[in-house]
């Protein structure tokens, strides 16, 4: 089993947000028994179709903005679909905005399209639970058309879980934006159950493809050699939007602004949930702009180049999956090669979705998994905490006592060192 977000909790529930690692053809988290009759549950959560979903409200000083970017990377084709040409990415850009000035142009931005809602939904058999409108019109917090805070802002990028929308990372991204950061939200072309791109004959909503492509590998093997190519694809994909927003592309800005007037080339970080926490961990290896990575519950397929292992890492997972002593043997073996500032903490009670925005909103139509009992409103505060800790003291030279070991005030993290017994 590897640590992908293939799953029934992939569907905007928490309900297996314990389970480390689904295969590419897990059942939905809602299906319903073999005579087709809804279970107690069932009938119970049909109900939470009429209650508004909603995102906590950053914890930062700053008023938050966001935009949106459509990239093209003309230099390499779409690994997935060739025919489809040059790869392409969306990006959600949230960043500090000025005070005052939070209401912006057009309002608060849209968590997804009703599509890609519907499209979420439909694959994991959870229509009788949701609308794709509800889903979609879950309450975010920056504001469109925001005019951004004075100065250059570090810059963080963060990549989603495998067949992960880049919305379920809203959370963290507003949050970040909140204390100063510019925050660029990437969707990989073909690598979610559904991310619309625009262009001149309409939106197109691009399907996964690549969740076919690795559930018709093979073996384990083989899956997770495609799963390293995958890795090593969106660390590229990453440098490409650090191109983008330091200034370095000349191309077409679908915006029609240039960001990189607010972007301090010299303060940059990758992070990211399951295979996107891989990803980032490889860009941070590769590219010496980024100079500090955070791999939220991700296996390392791809391990960190050599010539990056000074770079910070901070390892955040889960206690059943990756302490020293669990099944995933790609974090020890990380652990040993990093020879820089690193952290490897775990949390007790999380699962492997805990690290998105997935728990928060089942706590908002009263759904939680026995076997994964921490509460969405915890596991929302210590990814957010303990991630803006790390790159506020990589990134902008600020000590955070909360990296230096346990506190009382979150006695759901524990700290390790990589050793096995």
């Amino acid at each position: 089993m590897i640590h992908t977000a293939r799953g029934a909790a992939a569907a905007l529930l928490a309900l297996l947000l314990s389970t480390p690692a689904l295969g590419a053809c897990s059942t939905g988290a809602f299906d319903h028994p073999a005579g087709g009759t809804a279970s107690p549950a069932a009938a119970s959560a049909a109900s939470s179709q009429h209650k508004r979903l909603s995102l906590p409200r950053p914890t930062g000083s700053y008023a938050t903005g966001r935009d949106t970017l459509q990239l093209t990377d003309r230099t390499r084709r779409d690994p997935w679909v060739p025919s489809a040409g040059p790869r392409r990415l969306m990006v959600s850009l949230f960043y500090p905005a000025r005070k005052g000035d939070g209401e912006g142009e057009g309002g608060r931005g849209r968590y997804m399209s009703a599509e890609e809602a519907g499209l979420l939904l439909k694959e994991r058999k959870l229509g009788a639970y949701f609308t794709a409108g509800q889903v979609a019109s879950t309450r975010t917090h920056a504001r469109t058309g925001a005019r951004p805070a004075r100065g250059r802002h570090p810059l963080v990028l963060l990549s989603p879980g495998f067949t992960l929308h880049r919305a379920t990372l809203t959370g963290l991204a507003e949050e970040l934006a909140s204390h100063g950061y510019v925050v660029a939200l990437v969707d990989h072309a073909y690598e979610s159950s559904g991310t619309t791109f625009p262009g001149g004959g309409g939106a197109k909503t691009l399907p996964c493809v690549a969740c076919e492509t690795v559930e018709k590998e093979p073996d384990d093997a083989a899956e997770k050699k495609r799963l390293a190519r995958a890795a090593r694809d969106r660390a590229a994909d990453l440098s490409v939007v650090v191109d983008e927003l330091t200034g370095r592309r000349k191309g077409d800005r679908p915006s029609g602004h240039d960001w990189s007037a607010l972007v301090d080339p010299r303060r940059i970080g990758a992070a990211g949930h399951s295979l996107g926490g891989n990803a980032a961990a490889v860009a941070a290896g590769e590219d010496h702009r980024i100079r500090a990575a955070a791999n939220l519950d991700g296996s390392f397929f791809a391990p960190v180049p050599r010539a990056g292992s000074t770079r910070p890492v901070l390892m955040l997972g889960t206690r059943k999956s990756h302490t020293p002593q669990a099944q995933d043997a790609t974090w020890p073996r990380q652990w040993m090669r990093l020879h820089g500032w690193k952290r490897w903490l775990t949390v007790k009670d999380a699962g492997h979705f805990s690290f998105t925005d997935l728990p928060v909103l089942g706590d908002r139509i009263g759904v939680s998994d026995p076997s994964a009992p921490l509460s969405g409103k915890r596991s929302g505060q210590i990814t957010t905490r303990y991630v803006t800790a790390f790159f506020d003291q990589q990134l902008s030279g600020r000590h955070r006592e909360l990296l230096e070991g346990p506190t009382e005030e979150n006695p759901e993290v524990a700290f390790h060192n990589g050793g096995r017994p």
